[in-house]
């Protein structure tokens, strides 16, 4: 059976279900409405909202994890979330991604409706609210072209191989915002 090793990025439509898109959207701008400190001046100069995992982020990083074990045949340990409301005149630049980025996936939540492709490997990968792109962070340059819609959310989820060189990075080598057992 393949494994993500195998492909280096796929776009999983509905990783989302209807259900989880709406209710993820609708947290994320009510977050960024009531947003006084957690602004993305330094990377961007400008409004965008992030958060470092935030416990909805959390939920569904541990929420995917099975899915995403399946999409890659991998055993994963989750490792963080960053959920962030991107706005006008936002740009990802070209980068990759540090250790606990090993297995990544970035999941659209919903935009005002301008289109705005992640690239990997200047592959224009285009999705829809609730879709997913799979991809290999630390290996795989990726970014996005200058915004020039009002809105635009996207979460992170960051996974490691259980057998891979990074596997140390579970939790994004810190305690766990979670004991669920």
């Amino acid at each position: 059976m393949a494994t993500i090793k195998d492909f280096k990025y796929k776009l999983v439509k509905n990783f989302l279900t209807e259900e989880e898109t709406e209710l993820a959207k609708k947290y994320i701008l009510i977050k960024h409405k009531n947003n006084r400190v957690d602004f993305d001046f330094a990377q961007n100069n400008n409004s965008d909202t992030i958060f470092y995992r935030d416990p909805f982020g959390e939920s569904l990083l541990l929420n995917k994890k099975n899915l995403m074990e399946k999409e890659t045949n991998l055993d994963l340990f989750p490792t963080y979330s960053f959920t962030r409301l991107y706005t006008y005149n936002s740009e990802l630049k070209p980068h990759k991604d540090r250790p606990s980025c090993e297995i990544s996936v970035t999941v659209m939540l919903g935009s005002d409706g301008t289109e705005w492709p992640i690239y990997i490997e200047n592959n224009s990968i285009h999705m829809e609210p609730g879709d997913a792109c799979i991809y290999l962070g630390c290996e795989l340059e990726h970014y996005r072209k200058n915004f020039i819609g009002d809105w635009h959310a996207q979460c992170f989820l960051h996974y490691v191989d259980q057998k891979g060189p990074y596997s140390d990075y579970k939790d994004d080598k810190q305690e766990p915002l979670y004991n669920l057992d």
